[in-house]
């Protein structure tokens, strides 16, 4: 199902979602217009103050951008793997990506404000901001960690706290190997943050403060190889995977063994996948690939 024409019925602008239509509602219509997905409940009485509100201001906007609600209690796939651990919690999707959000009942003006930076509208960041942010991001593709840290300090010299910077600057320390100053860095950033990168960078931190001492990945391949249902040496040998940055090798042994046993360890290797997925980035094909292939596990 696709979004009718705003001019027709304004409630075509918002609609109620579900895991099983999302790809369809929220990724593909956000090729084209910008789609806000408000993650609910129905027991959550923030929610009751914020869904309304946001639904004003998003038949205000007039077309320009599209809302989809979710009740996380009858649909926690998407959920869970946005990292959803509060409601209310507000996603801003375009080109496919969340790119935005925030946590909790917000006042009308800051609903303003989120939708009209959305929408390129009073508030959004400035022309110079994005293209220096790009600037960065492609040093930093490129290995080019001098320049890319210059582009980010550039940014947060004009918005100190604009979290995309602090999480590309906190990405060129990951890349450097100074895990305690990305730390630091990243520490700048609100700690409810919903910016997938300042997400991406929490994860990744995570996985490395969790990861067994170097040098033993051999012991740990050694151990595997001797007995493939040692799914302790398994899970370990993919947070070491991951704490170097091997994201998908580190998906391939938490899914072997979600896949042998989808309950050992209290389902440790199904959590650690979602922090993996947060790490290499929601729209990551690591992510992308590593939740279809563990949803066929979990609904087969």
């Amino acid at each position: 199902m696709t979004f009718a024409d705003p001019t027709t019925a304004k409630d075509d602008l918002i609609k109620d979602g579900s895991d099983a239509s999302f790809m369809t509602d929220v990724i593909e219509v956000s090729r084209t217009t910008p789609v806000i997905v408000d993650f609910w409940a129905t027991w959550c009485g923030p929610c009751r103050t914020l869904g309304p509100a946001l639904e004003k201001a998003v038949r205000a906007a007039g077309g320009k951008v599209r809302m989809v609600k979710i009740d996380v209690d009858k649909n926690p796939a998407y959920a869970g793997q946005l990292r959803v651990q509060s409601i209310p919690t507000v996603y801003a999707f375009v080109n496919g990506q969340p790119v935005d959000g925030f946590q909790g009942a917000v006042p009308d003006s800051q609903i303003k404000a989120f939708i009209e930076k959305l929408t390129g509208g009073a508030g959004g960041a400035s022309p110079e901001i994005d293209e220096v942010l790009a600037m960065g991001e492609e040093s930093l593709g490129l290995n080019d960690f001098g320049g890319a840290a210059q582009a980010y300090a550039h940014v947060l010299s004009i918005e100190p706290e604009n979290p995309k910077a602090i999480a590309g600057l906190a990405r060129v320390y990951l890349a450097g190997g100074d895990v305690e100053q990305a730390r630091q860095t990243i520490a700048m950033a609100p700690q409810d943050s919903t910016e997938p990168s300042v997400q991406s960078v929490r994860a990744q931190l995570a996985l490395a403060a969790s990861a067994p001492a170097a040098g033993e990945n051999a012991e740990l391949e050694a151990r595997i190889a001797a007995d493939p249902n040692d799914h302790q040496a398994r899970f370990d040998l993919a947070q070491a995977l991951a704490a170097s940055g091997d994201m998908k090798g580190a998906a391939d042994h938490l899914l072997a063994i979600v896949q042998a046993d989808r309950e050992w360890n209290e389902q440790a290797a199904r959590k650690q996948l979602l922090t993996v997925f947060e790490a290499a980035g929601a729209m990551s094909d690591v992510a992308k690939d590593g939740r279809r292939r563990l949803s066929s596990i979990l609904f087969s």
